[in-house]
């Protein structure tokens, strides 16, 4: 059985190109779900503490709207794509509060690409990304470099 080839290589991504992330509805379980897990603080877990708070609802926290900022990114491309992982993370902002009922959808900007000088067959890829809720209001931002195979790594037998 021959596994199929990724679609997304390092050759595909342009510079200066956007990619749309999709949409996610946020609903008040997951908020309070992941929140009692994770960043168990009141205005993540009860209504009436979030609406008490500066966030004014029942609000996501910055952590849980980064996890579903990945899984968008995962569905939109990611997973049919020949990553490799990151370096790491240069910039998060969370830059209003992603209240339960939000509908957010991301885009993601490829700003800058180049391939690795030790390892030739991979190459970086600086993305800035963007949440919005269902207002049109940035929600969230995130800027990181991920690492893909070029497209002949990618068919080479492991």
């Amino acid at each position: 059985m021959t596994a199929k080839m990724k679609t997304w290589a390092y050759e595909d991504f342009v510079e200066g190109a956007s990619l749309d992330l999709g949409s996610k509805l946020v609903s008040a379980a997951e908020i309070v779900e992941f929140a009692t897990e994770f960043d168990p603080q009141p205005m993540h877990l009860d209504e009436e503490a979030g609406r008490a708070s500066i966030l004014g609802g029942l609000a996501a926290s910055g952590w849980h709207t980064c996890s579903m900022f990945m899984r968008m990114l995962c569905d939109a491309f990611l997973l049919d794509s020949t990553c490799q992982g990151a370096p790491g993370v240069d910039q998060v902002k969370w830059k209003k509060p992603v209240l339960a009922g939000d509908k957010l959808t991301g885009t993601l900007l490829v700003v800058a690409k180049r391939l690795s000088k030790s390892k030739p067959q991979l190459g970086l890829v600086t993305m800035r990304s963007e949440l919005f809720n269902q207002r049109g209001e940035s929600v969230f931002e995130l800027e990181n470099s991920v690492m893909f195979l070029t497209r002949d790594a990618a068919g080479r037998p492991a």
